[in-house]
C-alpha cells in the first residue's frame, strides 16, 4: 500500500494502513499515537532545547523551509502525523498550516549522522513560505543580486509545471501548445515515435544519442500525462509502492560505526 498520493498510506514502522480522507489526527498518514519513541534520545538539542528541522517535499525533493523544534514539537509531530515546530519569537508550539491551511503531512522523519539536525519529509498543502512562494528558498543568487529563481525540485517536476502552464495558456509558437491543440491522438503518435527512437538509439553505440532520445521520450510522456490529467506524482507513488523502502529509525550511538 505505502501510497503517498492515494487514499491510504501505511505507517512506515507499523505497516498499519491509514485513510487520508479524514481530518482526524489518528488517520493522518504518519500518525501513530502509541508507537515507542526511544529514538528521541538520539537527538542532540542545543542549550535552548532546540534542534534545526529541514523540511523537504516528498514528491519533488525540493527543500521547503528551515525551522526549529523542541522535544515536544517532535513528539507531537510523530504522534499526530502533522509537522509541528517551536516558535522562537512567540515562544510557543505551533502546527504548520494551523491558520493558513497549508499543512504538512509527515511521510518520513530522519536524523542526520550526528543527531543535531532533523529532516521532515512532507506532503505540502499550498505554499510553505509566508510570502506565498512554494518554498522559502525561492531567492536565487545571480552574480551580485538576489532574484526569484525557479523551483529547485526534481527536473521532471519542474518540466511538469511548464507543461501544465502550456496546456492552460496555449501560447502561440510553443511546440507543447501545438501538441495540446492537436489532441490526444497526435500526442500518442509522438510518444510511439519517441519510444521507437529510444530503441533504435539503444542499438547504436553512441550514448549521446540514447541520452537525447530518452529525454525526448520523457518530455512527451509528461505531455501525455497532462493530457490525461494524471499528475506525475502518481507515477512517483507507483514507483514508491514497487521499489520504496520503509524508513529506519536511527541506530543507538553504541551500535554505529566509528568510521567517518
Amino acid at each position: 500500500m505505502n501510497r503517498i498520493g492515494g487514499r491510504y498510506r501505511e505507517h512506515p514502522l507499523t505497516g498499519a494502513p491509514r485513510p487520508l480522507d479524514s481530518s482526524t489526527e489518528s488517520q493522518i498518514p504518519f500518525a501513530n499515537p502509541t508507537y515507542p519513541m526511544s529514538w528521541l534520545e538520539e537527538i542532540s538539542f542545543d542549550t535552548n532545547g532546540l534542534v534545526p528541522v529541514v523540511v523537504q517535499e516528498a514528491t519533488t525533493g525540493e527543500v521547503l523551509m528551515l525551522a526549529y523544534a523542541n522535544r515536544e514539537a517532535i513528539e507531537v509531530t510523530w504522534r499526530t502525523g502533522q509537522a509541528h515546530y517551536w516558535s522562537r519569537s512567540r515562544q510557543e508550539l505551533w502546527r504548520k498550516g494551523a491558520t493558513s491551511g497549508n499543512v504538512q503531512d509527515m511521510l518520513d522523519l530522519r536524523l542526520d549522522c550526528d543527531g543535531d539536525a532533523v529532516l521532515y519529509v512532507v506532503r505540502q498543502a499550498g505554499a510553505a513560505c509566508h510570502t506565498l512562494e512554494h518554498s522559502c528558498f525561492h531567492r536565487q543568487v545571480e552574480n551580485d543580486e538576489l532574484t526569484i529563481g525557479p523551483s529547485a525540485g526534481h527536473i521532471l517536476s519542474r518540466i511538469e509545471q511548464i507543461v501544465e502552464s502550456r496546456a492552460t495558456e496555449l501560447p502561440e509558437g510553443s511546440y507543447t501548445s501545438y501538441l495540446f491543440r492537436s489532441g490526444l491522438d497526435k500526442i500518442l503518435k509522438k510518444v510511439g515515435e519517441e519510444s521507437t527512437e529510444v530503441v533504435i538509439a539503444a542499438k547504436n553505440e553512441d550514448p549521446s544519442e540514447l541520452r537525447a532520445e530518452t529525454a525526448d521520450l520523457l518530455y512527451h510522456l509528461l505531455v501525455l500525462l497532462q493530457a490525461r490529467k494524471l499528475p506525475v506524482e502518481e507515477v512517483w507513488n507507483e514507483l514508491e509502492d514497487r521499489f520504496g523502502r520503509e524508513p529506519r529509525l536511527p541506530k543507538p550511538r553504541h551500535e554505529r560505526s566509528t568510521a567517518s
